[in-house]
């Protein structure tokens, strides 16, 4: 009986049960990395809490239920690690595509995975650095002189995760639209001529994402969101000539 025989270097023409042996191995990978991240987060989560508190200056912390900072601290190790690991975890998830994929496709699909990675980043070190630091000094000011400020962690820390992730999905607008336009969903010059309406929109985002009702921080964030936005639509421009 004829035997047919494969390159294992040529993965388009793999057998299925192969595809499947190598998903599995990619997402034991994966979790191993995982766990080695979370390991060291919660080791030290510590050090970890002290960056989370360094933004509320003069605020003085309180564990209001039995245990409440132990969760906490397991929090912190969970989020730290699907942090630190999920560029790992999306470079896995890549190497198994990618055979797949056409070159057009390939030559899209890599720069927007990685664009995607970096505005993301981009956008919690905006947060940790500008957004919540102006936030918290208007929350810690208003009423200061009626109540004192003093603070559950957990609650704290519920809030600066939330913000934090808010304005990191935030800044994937460029993203998006590269992929709307890629695909004829929708082209730049629509993008470009409702701009009247994303105005309205941007304003809106950056009222929800933005806790304080200041005015500063929300034009900040919306002033943001718009050149997130143009950058998206000259990004489109380019790949598009």
């Amino acid at each position: 009986m004829k035997k047919t025989y494969y390159n294992k270097k040529d993965k388009n023409h793999m057998p299925i049960i192969e595809h499947f042996i190598e998903l599995r191995e990619r997402i034991l990978i994966s979790l191993m990395v995982f766990i080695a991240t979370l390991t060291i987060s919660i080791i030290y989560s510590k050090q970890i809490t002290f960056i989370i508190q360094e933004p509320a200056l003069g605020i003085k912390f309180l564990q209001l239920a039995p245990g409440e900072y132990l969760f906490v601290s397991i929090k912190i190790g969970i989020y730290s690690a699907l942090l630190a690991s999920s560029p790992f975890s999306l470079y896995q998830i890549l190497l198994f595509i990618l055979p797949g994929l056409t070159k057009k496709e390939s030559s899209y699909i890599v720069p927007l995975l990685i664009g995607s990675i970096i505005l993301f980043f981009c956008g919690i070190i905006f947060a940790y650095k500008i957004l919540i630091p102006i936030t918290l000094k208007f929350l810690i000011n208003y009423g200061s002189d009626i109540v004192e400020p003093i603070w559950s962690f957990e609650e704290y820390f519920n809030f600066i995760i939330l913000l934090l992730f808010s304005v990191g999905i935030s800044f994937q607008i460029p993203i998006i639209q590269i992929i709307l336009g890629v695909t004829n969903i929708i082209n730049k010059e629509k993008m470009l001529q409702s701009w009247k309406y994303i105005v309205f929109i941007a304003t809106i985002i950056g009222a929800i994402i933005t806790p304080s009702t200041d005015p500063i921080t929300q034009s900040l964030m919306t002033i943001i969101i718009l050149l997130l936005y143009f950058s998206g639509i000259l990004s489109l421009k380019i790949i598009q000539k």
